[in-house]
């Protein structure tokens, strides 16, 4: 089944975190993961992803850490997907790896109807926010 990655289900955690608090109180990679008991190393990869992505905002030094860079409202649950994992999540593999990855797409009963499910999915991610899982 449809199954997010553990590098978005972190960096969801620690996008609803930073919407949670303070707008302006720069919190660190290592607060994130002792508070949820998430591996350090892998969330600050994760955190550098939405950093580049423009999604949060990343401050350097002795007061350094990161906040989110838009209002809650405004981020879409797809832009986070597409930052760390650069795809989306797929139902089918035929819709993930293309015609020639199924032997037999030309005769599958269910593709259609996938794919249908797999736009609805699409668009669930591109409407949801990040205010909405607050």
């Amino acid at each position: 089944m449809l199954r997010l990655s553990k590098r978005v289900e972190y960096g969801l955690i620690a996008l609803r975190h930073f919407a949670a608090i303070q707008e302006s109180k720069v919190c660190t990679a290592k607060e994130i993961s002792q508070k949820y008991n998430i591996p350090h190393e892998l969330l600050a990869k994760v955190l550098q992803k939405l950093s580049q992505a423009r999604i949060i905002r990343s401050y350097q030094g002795v007061r350094g850490g990161y906040v989110l860079a838009h209002n809650p409202g405004t981020i879409k649950i797809s832009d986070v997907i597409n930052a760390i994992e650069n795809e989306k999540p797929m139902l089918a593999e035929c819709y993930a790896d293309g015609p020639e990855s199924c032997i037999i797409f030309d005769d599958c009963t269910i593709r259609r109807p996938l794919g249908k499910i797999q736009k609805n999915i699409n668009n669930f991610f591109h409407t949801m926010t990040i205010a909405e899982i607050v």
